[in-house]
């Protein structure tokens, strides 16, 4: 078992955290929140002072932050106190550019660094059954896998560094568009008089079923329990969907590669969140349609 050194206890990280620290590995937590941190050592964590002293002497550090700034700092911080063979996985979900540099950062200084970000939520984060979409090298890769596994049901190689953070913006910007689409069916299936769950046991094995449909209804009392069921609290927050759409967006624009639909999902994740509903779950955009955006 290894010493890993965990910075970042939020809604994801405090759940990856503990799956590591249940399998054996000495885990040194270290999040700007008390509570955050008091929960980490409660799940079998070493609670660290500060970031720095968590990653001393650490053989693979992981970070779950909330944007690419916050990576490159953390690791500017970390770099002098880092042993040559220490891994480096950043389970954030950011820019590819700033993958990219802080793995260039990591090499120049002999480390070893890779991009993982995850799919999943926080349930899957709880339960250890996260997708990670890795971008790295070979050596990191087969480095990280150990780990990764133990936080997650599949751990995939994307390619190269920054290659996991573009797999995973190109998922969510599908996510997002997906999730709008099934929500005005829905809306427009209720004003044509259709019951929601006679529409869904048709569209769900239909060419009309995706995973919003079938795993993350936005109906209540429809399909599998969702936020749904929750008045659209927990899972996925609208704020942390509108990230990632505007993360695939702008690399897009970058691209030079048209986004059509990933420009209208931003839009009206925009236009919810501006409502104030970012800290309800993305899926809440079907009441926002239907009640004239109102709700």
């Amino acid at each position: 078992m290894a010493r890993i050194a965990f910075i970042g206890l939020g809604n994801m990280g405090g759940g990856m955290a503990a799956n590591l620290a249940k399998a054996g590995h000495a885990v040194h937590a270290f999040d700007l929140s008390a509570d955050a941190l008091a929960r980490a050592e409660a799940a079998g964590c070493t609670a660290a002072a500060s970031a720095v002293a968590a990653a001393e002497g650490a053989e693979a550090v992981v970070t779950m932050l909330p944007a690419g700034r916050h990576v490159a700092e953390v690791y500017a911080a970390l770099f002098p106190v880092l042993s040559g063979n220490a891994l480096l996985i950043d389970c954030s979900t950011i820019d590819v550019a700033t993958a990219r540099a802080v793995a260039g950062d990591a090499a120049a200084r002999g480390l070893v660094a890779v991009d993982a970000p995850v799919s999943g939520g926080i349930a899957a984060a709880a339960a250890g059954t996260l997708t990670f979409m890795v971008g790295g090298d070979d050596d990191g890769f087969a480095r990280a896998e150990p780990i990764l596994s133990q936080m997650g049901k599949a751990v995939i190689r994307a390619g190269g560094n920054g290659a996991g953070q573009a797999a995973k913006m190109c998922n969510n910007m599908i996510l997002g568009a997906t999730m709008v689409a099934t929500c005005e069916a829905f809306v427009l299936a209720e004003r044509l008089g259709l019951d929601a769950q006679a529409f869904y046991d048709i569209a769900s094995v239909s060419s009309g079923q995706s995973w919003s449909m079938t795993s993350y209804c936005p109906v209540p009392g429809v399909g599998p329990v969702t936020p749904a069921d929750n008045d659209y609290r927990g899972g996925f927050a609208t704020a942390l969907m509108l990230k990632d759409l505007r993360l695939a967006t702008d690399a897009a624009a970058d691209a030079g590669s048209p986004v059509p639909m990933g420009d209208r999902a931003r839009d009206l994740y925009e236009a919810l969140a501006a409502a104030g509903q970012g800290d309800r779950d993305f899926s809440a955009m079907r009441p926002f349609l239907r009640d004239g955006r109102n709700h």
